[in-house]
């Protein structure tokens, strides 16, 4: 689901620190120097990055393209390919029955059955396309928001690591307690009442 889906999930975030001077060639070195990598011809399972929300396949940030009036728009984006576990298997057992029959042995070492299994999933990551998830995030920097659409908890792990690495700043998530906490002005005493706080449970 993403920002102009007819449903949507998001998680807000309080953006901690400011981008260096000037801002917005800071932000668009980040989102280059961390774009998207192609893996559809390589053996990698795995390829995040930053990419375009107006077109993910073909990432562009050059000039303001990401910049929508006073916000920042763009979108992270997520490859990867799934093999089933039963053709990597089936392609094993293959391999390992030619190899008996060539050599004339019983049986295959451990280390020569990974080997095996490592070049099998090799050949298929190559021929396999990866499967891409995209995720638009929508960024404040004036009010220090920044609202990404997707609450799955890798999604969520991956943009915080990769905010942080882009752009040296932190994100902090907001729930009702750290929205309480960082946004609702309370004095030290009322901070103190707020961490002393406990769940309550509801029954009927």
């Amino acid at each position: 689901m993403g920002l102009l889906s007819s449903s949507v999930s998001v998680t807000r975030y309080k953006v901690e620190g400011k981008p260096a001077e000037p801002v917005l060639e800071t932000i668009a070195d980040g989102l280059k120097k961390n774009v998207i990598t192609e893996i559809d011809n390589d053996i990698a399972e795995k390829s995040s990055g930053w990419t375009s929300f107006e077109n993910p396949f073909k990432p562009d940030f050059e000039g303001s393209s990401f910049v929508v009036g006073t916000y920042l728009i763009f979108s992270m984006r997520i490859d990867k390919k799934a093999i089933p576990s039963k053709i990597i298997k089936k392609l094993c057992d293959e391999e390992i029955a030619n190899k008996l029959a060539q050599t004339g042995r019983e049986r295959l070492s451990r280390n020569e059955k990974q080997a095996i299994r490592e070049n099998v999933v090799n050949s298929l990551s190559l021929r396999i396309p990866a499967t891409p998830c995209i995720y638009d995030l929508v960024w404040s920097m004036e009010e220090e928001w920044l609202w990404f659409f997707s609450n799955q908890k890798a999604a969520n792990e991956e943009l915080e690591t990769m905010f942080s690495k882009s752009f040296g700043l932190s994100l902090v998530r907001l729930f009702p307690y750290t929205a309480a906490d960082l946004t609702a002005g309370f004095s030290d005493a009322e901070h103190t009442l707020l961490s002393e706080l406990s769940p309550a449970r509801f029954t009927e």
